[in-house]
């Protein structure tokens, strides 16, 4: 996402000159009164700053403002851009709106571990849409990982009412684990029997 840079510093003072863009390589302003070590601190948040690592562009840009006070032109300079850090560390990612993005933001936070946020964002997608196949999928994951195999149970029928392929996928899914020694989640998830004694093949469904 493209980055806003040169806005007025927070004093209301003007700022010295036109203000490069932080994705852009940007050198210091020459100056035969910069010290070697100011040019240093100051060329080291500009790169940080290239990199998004705000918080160590701002201590950079701080380092020059507190180290070096009599640099004015320098000063100035930094100000702005530790403003620019600031503003980018206040500001929070917009929330998932739309049912994909939240199915996409619970997906990720089951793999990382976060099952509060994936049951969060799987519920509230089932406040939209209460036969959505993959939230209930994840809330049962999530069931079954906190030992709950009841409730896992009960909304991974409800999944395989709508989405009878599921099954292959709950059967070899690690977060099923705790339940594959149990009767009800053999019946649930074993492939149906054909004519002929043989098991249909299942597609595997994509979490």
């Amino acid at each position: 996402m493209a980055k806003r840079a040169g806005s007025r510093p927070p004093n209301g003072e003007l700022k010295p000159g036109p203000t490069p863009s932080p994705t852009r390589a940007s050198a210091p302003p020459a100056h035969p009164h910069h010290s070697h070590d100011a040019l240093q601190m100051f060329q080291r948040g500009m790169e940080s700053l290239q990199r998004h690592a705000y918080v160590d562009a701002a201590r950079a840009f701080q380092g020059v403002l507190m180290g070096f006070p009599a640099d004015s032109a320098l000063t100035e300079r930094a100000r702005v851009y530790l403003g620019l850090c600031e503003r980018e560390l206040q500001r929070k990612p917009a929330a998932p709106r739309t049912i994909e993005e939240r199915m996409t933001a619970a997906t990720a936070a089951l793999n990382n571990g976060d099952d509060g946020e994936a049951e969060e964002m799987a519920r509230s997608v089932l406040g939209d849409n209460p036969k959505h196949d993959l939230a209930l999928y994840l809330l049962a994951a999530i069931h079954a990982r906190r030992g709950a195999s009841d409730e896992a149970l009960s909304l991974l029928g409800k999944v395989l009412i709508i989405a009878p392929e599921a099954s292959a996928q709950a059967r070899t899914d690690p977060d099923f684990a705790p339940l594959k020694d149990l009767d009800a989640f053999r019946k649930l998830t074993e492939p149906p029997i054909l004519h002929g004694g043989t098991r249909r093949r299942r597609a595997r469904a994509e979490r």
